[in-house]
């Protein structure tokens, strides 16, 4: 019986056999533990998130632009004369009304001295005419009228007593008629000086003053001319600034409505730059601004003074200009500089960090919400402004959401993320 049914076992045998059982299933055991763990720590994605949290949002518009002088004159002579004297050099400092250049002026000088002599020739007869003239032609005309209505009175008299003499019968009839003509006559030479009288007293005398005035006047006037024709060799500036320009040399013609000079006002300048006009709309004059080129770190502030009422057909932009100071005169016309406009600010908004946006499969924006489980979910969103570093979600969020800024990339629909601490800088 044990010879038939039951040895020993020898190698590879059934008990050989039962006694690997367990260990063969401690490794099968082990290595599907090890696999799931593995797969569970493959799993787990670390993150780091930030709360969606209600701000203000500033509406930042930016754009490039070049500098140019607040202001700015090319100074034009009005006449066309030799340049004698110049003042000034590119560079030089000038303040309003300085004195630049002066062009040949010497036959000028002179018809103005003449026009003087006229015009003070023309006020001694005016005065002589209002002082003297006037006076006795007066007088004379007043004496005139005196004696001529002396004279009628006298004829008058004789007239009446001849007349007297001849209804009496004493005098002939001739004597009378002459002693008539004689008193007719008399009356008529008075009549004739007492209208030359009224003559002079209400138009006479009026109109050799108002012709003395009127003399007055032209030689005036044409004095003044004289003396703005002699004023217009004399180049002062306009405005206050430095000269940028100066086209000829001291006795080269200076030519009338060509510019003789440039005078630049450089301590404040004015940016001009195109907006898209579909940003265009928010901007407003007085908005505030900075100003900064692009080679340097230095921001100035301004704001917005002009806002193009049209838009331009070639660019279909808006021309925008931003005022700064310029202090030490650092920023230079005619350089390429970089303006950031604020158009206005919104308040309560709803406000994720930029780190946060991510490409949609489908296309728009999606951000990774991580809820309170640690799976990640995908949310498309809407955003509106960014401001530097935040940006504005109009929907697909809530206040309270913590969205994944840093491993997000790559992230698929459900998965475990464990959620990381930043630790902030001490200062």
């Amino acid at each position: 019986m044990l010879g038939g049914g039951g040895g020993t076992a020898g190698p590879g045998g059934p008990a050989q056999t039962w006694r690997s059982a367990p260990l063969i299933l401690m490794l099968v055991v082990a290595v599907g533990c090890g696999k799931k763990e593995e797969k569970e720590a493959e799993a787990v994605a670390p993150v780091q998130t930030a709360e969606v949290r209600r701000d203000s949002i500033r509406r930042v518009i930016e754009a490039d632009g070049i500098l140019y002088p607040r202001n700015q004159a090319s100074v034009v002579p009005k006449i066309s004369a030799p340049v004698r004297t110049f003042y000034v050099n590119r560079g030089d400092r000038v303040r309003a009304g300085q004195l630049l250049a002066l062009l040949e002026n010497r036959d000028l000088a002179a018809a103005a001295e003449e026009s003087k002599g006229q015009y003070d020739q023309a006020e001694a007869n005016y005065r002589s005419t209002t002082a003297a003239a006037v006076p006795e032609q007066m007088v004379k005309a007043q004496t005139d009228q005196q004696a001529a209505k002396e004279a009628m009175d006298a004829a008058k008299k004789v007239y009446e007593s001849r007349q007297k003499l001849f209804q009496e019968g004493a005098l002939a009839r001739k004597l009378v008629d002459d002693a008539q003509v004689a008193y007719v006559q008399a009356r008529s030479q008075y009549e004739a000086a007492q209208q030359h009288l009224e003559a002079l007293q209400s138009v006479g005398k009026q109109e050799q003053i108002k012709s003395a005035a009127a003399q007055v006047d032209t030689a005036k006037a044409h004095y003044q001319g004289s003396e703005a024709q002699l004023s217009y060799s004399e180049i002062r500036s306009p405005i206050a600034g430095v000269i940028a320009e100066r086209g000829v040399y001291p006795g080269e013609m200076a030519n009338a409505g060509s510019p003789l000079l440039t005078v630049m006002d450089n301590t404040r300048v004015v940016a001009r730059a195109n907006v898209p006009q579909g940003q265009a709309g928010f901007l407003k004059v007085g908005a505030a601004a900075t100003v900064k080129q692009p080679d340097t770190a230095d921001e100035v502030a301004g704001q917005v003074i002009v806002v193009s009422p049209a838009v331009d057909p070639n660019s279909t932009t808006v021309q925008v200009w931003v005022e700064t100071a310029n202090p030490g005169e650092r920023l230079k016309p005619g350089v390429s500089v970089h303006a950031t406009i604020v158009a206005s600010t919104i308040k309560d908004a709803l406000v994720v960090p930029a780190a946060a946006l991510l490409p949609a499969e489908e296309g728009g924006t999606q951000a990774i919400v991580v809820g309170a489980d640690g799976v990640a979910h995908a949310r498309k969103i809407e955003t509106g402004v960014r401001d530097g570093g935040k940006v504005q979600v109009v929907s697909g969020l809530k206040a309270g959401d913590q969205v994944v800024t840093v491993g997000g990339l790559g992230l698929e629909e459900g998965a475990h993320v464990r959620v990381e601490r930043v630790e902030k800088e001490r200062p």
